[in-house]
Order: C-alpha cells, then structure tokens, then sequence
C-alpha cells in the first residue's frame, strides 16, 4: 500500500502561526492544476506496481480551488496510479469555505473524509491566529458536513495559545466532543521563525504559555479525549476505534508516498525528495518537463533514527522485532539498552517485545526521542 499527498498552496488569508509553504496570489491557480495533473502523469513510475490506499489534499487550504479542480486533478491520479475501491481520500478544508453544494460536489468527487481546520471556539484566539471564520461559522461547516453524510470528520484544534486558560482549552474540548465527530489533531501551538506570530513574541505582543500550563493542558486532552471513546494512537491525534487516519499512519509506520505540489516531500524507503517551495519555479519545471526537487538518500542512520522518531509517537511503539531485523543486533543492543532508564523513570514501557511511552513520557517525546536517535558523525 501507498499513500498520495497533493499540496494546494493558496491561502486567501495567511495564519500568524502557519510555516507550511503557502501563496495568497491565486492567479496562477489554473497553471498550478495543470502543472500538478502533469506531475502525476510524469512521475507514475516512482509507485510502480503498488495499490495506492489514500489520497490526501492538504495546504495552504484546499477548500479554495473549485470542486471541479480538484475532480481533474483526482481524476488524473486514478489514470495513472493503482487507486484502492475503498481509498481514504481527505480533504482539508476551512470552515467559512463550507456550503451544501461544495459538499455534495466533494462526495460526487470520492472524497469521503473532512479535516476541518477549526483550532478554537474562542473568537479572540481565532483574531490572534489571523483565521478567516469565527466560532458560529466553525459549528455551522460540521453540522453541515454531518448533514451531508460525511461519517469521517476530523477536527483541527490549537492548545497552549496565549491567554488561554484551562477553563477556556476544557469549553474547546467539551465544544468539539459534543458534535457527532470520530477524529481530533490536537496540537500545541508553536511559535515558528518568520511567521507573524513569531514577530509579535519578539515585539514582546505575545508571550507563550509556561510549561506547567501547557502540561495541564494536555493532560486535560487526555482525560476528556478518553472520557469520550477516543483512542490516543498518536501523540496529537486522537480517534474513535475504526477512525484512525490511514494516510498519517502510514507516515508514522513509514509506508510510501508520493508528494505532488510545491514543497510536497515523497517518500519510498531508501530516499526522500521535496519539490521545490515555490509555485512558480515549481510551475516553470513542470512545463519544461524538468522537474525541480531535492533529493537525499537515506543511509542505514538515518533510517533508524527515523524510525524511531515516528513510531514512539504512536500507540504502536518501537517493535524490536522489526529493529532486529532491519538494523541488526547492533540496532537492538543499542535501543533496548537506552530504554532502560526511562522504563525505571515511568516514562516507557515495555509490553513483550514494543516498547511505548507513557502518558508523562509523552510530555517529553520530543527528549527521549532524541536521546534515543544515534549521534551524527563528523
């Protein structure tokens, strides 16, 4: 199995927090479909002979080009790769973008699950974060995506924003469990270099939230997530049994894919390559049938260590059985020996032969990510 990813890069509105490669100017959006048409078209050979098990449009924010763009780029897709009947095709959307008729086009398409891009109930967060729709607009899209028989609906929300109390990140939870959903990404806020949010903390505008606060916020997304039938199999990603995200899994399991788009990163096991963030060289390449990206190989270090990095994330865990196999006793040795101290800890634990990390080694993944990851070399 194999997994797509089409990266539409216009935004009408720019987020302060967003670093993602994103465009306000939609000019060149007829160009952009054409080019990422002819993309798929001239880079059919890197799944060669693998079923394609979910299609994923993301952003920027793909709810701006029209339904009948998007069904021209989904169509070349299903010419020229080995699509599953049952594939797992995503869409993000914004909430405001949300009407009856582009929902009843988004179903004609394929599309058949939502990622809605909601982050809070609360107005003033929504102005801090420069998002386009307020909080009625935000329970309107999922009422209306409910009504249109969209089953699979997940829901984007933002924790740890400035002057967001524990009382106001609990109503965002208690709101979004509420409605009938069977997905939540609940991620920290993150102040990113060059984003407008970043400029307003150094001009002292904004402040991030301490990490006793933080840490109670996301304990909070533990207990209400659990209280409501959610399985954390993720970090940040939260599901109701039957609902997990495929095509993000399958990142975290390291299936793989392909990237169409600008700055869209593919991914088949040995090497990684991105196309370039910039729509217009990305446009030029395409017409010129030269392609512009970038492209790492993947030694046996790097392979570990992105194993690492993306499956104790997951519910799933570190399978030594796989690290034995695939980065030999030395891998083993190596892993199990560092796992130790923070099995002493309470940090991670060890169910036969996976080892996964408890909810207060959860708070700091990132760590004992790290400490885990084998050191470069000079």
């Amino acid at each position: 199995m194999a997994g797509i990813y089409i990266h539409i890069p216009f935004c009408k509105k720019l987020c302060s927090y967003c670093d993602f490669y994103h465009s306000t100017d939609l000019t060149n959006s007829r160009l952009f479909v054409d080019a990422v048409i002819r993309e798929a078209e001239m880079r059919k050979g890197y799944l060669t002979n693998v079923k394609v098990s979910t299609v994923y449009f993301g952003g920027g924010t793909p709810s701006v080009l029209s339904p009948d763009d998007l069904k021209e780029i989904f169509t070349a897709i299903r010419s020229s790769y080995n699509i599953c009947e049952n594939c797992e095709v995503t869409i993000e959307v914004n909430p405001d973008d949300v009407t009856d008729d582009l929902l009843s086009a988004y179903r004609n398409i394929g599309i058949n699950r939502l990622s809605i891009g909601i982050q809070s109930w609360r107005n003033n967060d929504l102005k801090l974060l420069n998002r386009r729709h307020n909080a009625s607009q935000a329970a309107l899209s999922i009422e209306k995506a409910l009504k249109a028989g969209f089953s699979n609906i997940s829901v984007d929300l933002i924790y740890g924003i400035p002057k967001m109390t524990l009382k106001d990140w609990s109503s965002n939870l208690e709101i979004t469990l509420g409605f009938d959903i069977k997905h939540l990404s609940a991620y920290h806020l993150t102040f990113e270099k060059g984003t407008a949010l970043s400029r307003m903390k150094e001009k002292g505008l904004v402040s991030e939230v301490d990490e006793e606060e933080s840490n109670s916020q996301f304990h909070l997304l533990l207990e209400k997530t659990q209280a409501a039938g959610f399985v954390q199999y993720e970090i940040s990603n939260f599901a109701k049994k039957g609902f997990f995200s495929i095509h993000n899994s399958n990142y975290w399991k390291q299936v793989s894919y392909i990237g169409l788009g600008p700055s869209a990163h593919s991914f088949n096991g040995y090497s990684r390559q991105w196309n370039t963030p910039d729509l217009k060289t990305y446009i030029d390449g395409i017409i010129s049938g030269n392609l512009s990206f970038e492209r790492e190989e993947l030694d046996i270090k790097t392979r570990f260590n992105e194993y690492i990095m993306t499956s104790l994330r997951t519910m799933w865990g570190i399978d030594l059985d796989y690290v034995e196999k695939t980065f030999d006793k030395e891998g083993y040795d190596y892993i199990t020996n560092l796992a130790g101290k923070f099995i002493n800890y309470g940090l991670m634990n060890q169910d036969k032969n996976t080892l996964i990390l408890t909810n207060q080694g959860k708070m700091i993944s990132d760590n004992i990510i790290a400490e885990l990851m084998l050191p470069a070399t000079d």
